[in-house]
């Protein structure tokens, strides 16, 4: 698939006059989480993707022209006739740039919003290990968005100053609660109750000397 009016495409657009115009591919240039959720959905959705290419921070791309950071993505697809990148939801928007309705696990074509990203951690949250770290790629759920992840704190468990962990502790438990309510307004989505409610419990492990710090 070469060109933008490619029956794969225009199959699935039918009320949209695509052009005849060549696909240009932006990829990031640096490692990057970005790169490692979309290459973890192609891989996921791919056979062909995850066995030529697969998933990673950064990989060996088979086609496009890289640029630096979610930055230098939307800004080279908007300089580009043709062009098509990735980015966090946040640049796209910011950037007024289009974006795509992608086909989920449930086979419904979803937007990328906030919501959506939410429903996708909801989702895949009956299969979180205990350690928390999970794909939430084509998550199942009918409005989940299938190119999502999350932003990650990692803490120690033990801590070793009891003022500085307790005061950690504080600030964790405001950020999964009260710091919640910022998120939208920074374009990132809101943790559904279900994984907030594991949070909450990894949050009560941490401890100094065995005492735990959350009171």
């Amino acid at each position: 698939m070469k060109k933008w009016n490619d029956n794969a495409i225009s199959s699935l657009n039918p009320d949209v006059k695509l052009p005849d115009k060549d696909i240009t591919v932006v990829h990031r240039s640096d490692g990057s989480g970005t790169t490692n959720i979309f290459t973890d959905y192609l891989s996921n959705v791919s056979k062909e993707w995850k066995e030529k290419v697969g998933k990673g921070t950064a990989v060996e791309w088979p086609v496009g022209i890289g640029a630096k950071g979610n930055e230098g993505v939307a800004g080279t697809v908007k300089q580009t006739p043709g062009g098509i990148g990735y980015v966090e939801l946040a640049y796209a928007v910011q950037n007024q740039l289009p974006y795509a309705f992608i086909k989920n696990q449930a086979g419904k074509f979803v937007e990328p919003t906030l919501e959506t990203t939410t429903a996708a951690a909801a989702g895949a949250a009956a299969n979180m290990p205990e350690d928390m770290r999970v794909s939430i790629v084509n998550a199942p759920g009918e409005n989940s968005y299938p190119i999502a992840g999350y932003t990650y704190l990692l803490v120690y468990k033990d801590q070793k100053d009891k003022d500085k962990g307790t005061e950690l502790v504080k600030f964790l438990w405001w950020a999964i609660h009260d710091g919640e309510k910022f998120a939208k307004d920074l374009l990132y989505a809101p943790l559904p109750d279900n994984v907030v409610k594991l949070a909450e419990a990894k949050i009560k492990q941490i401890n100094y000397k065995g005492e735990p710090l959350y009171k």
